[in-house]
């Protein structure tokens, strides 16, 4: 068993709180809303390691992913931009290593994963939406900033879930202009569960994690495993393809 602390030493850009087997893990910076960034440990490479972790702590029965405050992710890290690493084949390699990390060991946790969406979720929707259930605070809303709208091929798992999500015409839509969906239209499109007000996200969220620790361990860990398969097979057939688009677009200075 990994005691919590352990955890928070690891992984200082995550908050995590366990009770009964429930797992909740909440991105943040200093305590404030996460800031998604690129530097050698900071938060791209802590969530690919953190979920690899988490899915080999078999005191953890069920998994809450969340974000602190209103906002889940939707800005950079300015310091990423002002003190820049050079994008050279050394770098690009490291980001290509964790990007495969950030969604596989995602997968990899073999008990039910629930998505609690506390606002704007406009950078890596998808580390939300790879939940088995999802619910939205209203108000709640779901993007792509971090690729096409910025210069960047939108190929680095996003182009995997999301033709799933939408089809694959309203997704290469939604990629290539940077719509912005809605927490009520994204359960009228059916990859949002639930819309609750904010202030009932958490705990309709801990009550659904609640309702599922109560079921026997395998059928949980079997449960996961069964509803993740296609998930899994998509992402090793197409994750790192997209990877080595991305990264190869930037090398050729269309990127950033």
């Amino acid at each position: 068993m990994t005691q919590l602390a352990d955890y928070q030493d690891r992984f200082p850009d995550i908050r995590f709180r366990r009770e009964d087997g429930i797992l909740e893990m909440a991105i943040h910076r200093n305590g404030g809303t996460a800031l998604w960034g690129f530097s050698k440990g900071g938060i791209h490479e802590q969530l690919g390691d953190a979920f690899h972790a988490v899915g080999r702590d078999r005191e953890n029965r069920v998994v809450i992913l969340t974000g602190t405050g209103d906002v889940f992710l939707d800005s950079f890290d300015p310091a990423d931009f002002e003190n820049p690493e050079p994008w050279d084949a050394a770098f690009l390699d490291r980001i290509y290593k964790e990007g495969k990390d950030l969604l596989t060991n995602l997968l990899d946790i073999e008990v039910p994963v629930i998505g609690a969406v506390n606002g704007a979720a406009h950078i890596h929707a998808e580390l939300l939406l790879l939940s088995d259930i999802v619910v939205a605070a209203e108000g709640a809303t779901f993007a792509d900033h971090a690729h096409a709208p910025g210069g960047v091929v939108p190929a680095d798992g996003v182009h995997v879930i999301w033709p799933m999500l939408l089809g694959p015409n309203r997704a290469r839509y939604f990629l290539l202009t940077g719509e912005v969906i809605d927490a009520a239209e994204a359960k009228r499109l059916n990859f949002v569960a639930e819309v609750v007000p904010r202030a009932d996200l958490l705990p309709r969220a801990w009550e659904l994690a609640r309702l599922l620790a109560k079921k026997p361990t395998q059928m949980l860990r079997y449960s996961r495993v069964a509803l993740t398969l296609d998930l899994k097979r998509r992402m090793l057939n197409d994750l790192g393809h997209g990877l080595l688009l991305e990264g190869a677009a930037i090398m050729g200075g269309t990127g950033w």
